[in-house]
């Protein structure tokens, strides 16, 4: 597996991430052993970047990646986010990007993950009514703690993207990009990253399957 610098700020990844999200939510059944194996035979392969969220299941899939990554944390570079409001028992509320949230969310991460820090926390998306300069300066204190180590934020225009960087070097933006979905060439994202030493995770780079060639009809 190549590996690469995500960003400027330090981070090195395998240039091919794992995205656990189906495993646990949104595409049909799922397979706790068949996950495992599937994080296990990534691993061996050199993939680092294990990429999860809170929202996902909602917590299982950082479950889930706690149980795999138990006794070898260390093999893995562990993206989760926050800013889709949770309550405690599962339930979606709103967008939420509140310094106080996003504390309280990590912390339950955490725990989920079975770990004392996330190596790339992001704002899984803008919450139109918070400043983006409050949410990330809450994000700049949980590295100043230690608990996450790198920051960024999900599906951000390049003007926020802008902001969020003032306030605290962003490591990683992630949006949707592959021959499916090509906005991000058109809206100054790519620019903007270029500039500013920003690395872009690009999920479903496979348009979720549609070119993979598994599907026929």
């Amino acid at each position: 597996m190549e590996h690469r610098a995500l960003g400027s700020q330090g981070l090195t990844v395998g240039a091919q991430g794992l995205g656990c999200m189906g495993m646990s939510a949104f595409y049909g059944a799922t397979d706790e052993t068949e996950s495992l194996a599937t994080i296990d035979r990534a691993l061996e392969l050199g993939v680092t970047l294990l990429d999860t969220a809170e929202s996902y299941g909602p917590f299982i899939n950082e479950q889930l990646l706690g149980k795999a990554l138990a006794g070898r944390r260390e093999a893995a570079v562990l993206a989760t986010k926050t800013g889709m409001e949770i309550t405690d028992d599962g339930q979606m509320v709103a967008l939420n990007g509140r310094p106080e949230y996003v504390r309280r969310a990590l912390d339950r991460s955490l725990r989920h993950l079975g770990t004392d820090h996330v190596d790339l926390y992001y704002l899984h998306r803008i919450d139109p009514n918070v400043p983006i300069e409050e949410t990330v300066g809450a994000l700049a204190e949980l590295v100043a703690e230690g608990k996450v180590r790198h920051i960024g934020v999900c599906e951000a225009s390049a003007q926020t993207i802008r902001r969020a960087h003032a306030v605290h070097p962003l490591t990683a933006v992630q949006s949707e990009y592959s021959l499916f979905e090509r906005g991000i060439e058109h809206n100054g994202v790519f620019e903007t990253l270029r500039e500013l030493g920003i690395g872009l995770v690009a999920y479903s780079p496979l348009g979720r399957g549609f070119l993979s060639g598994a599907i026929t009809s």
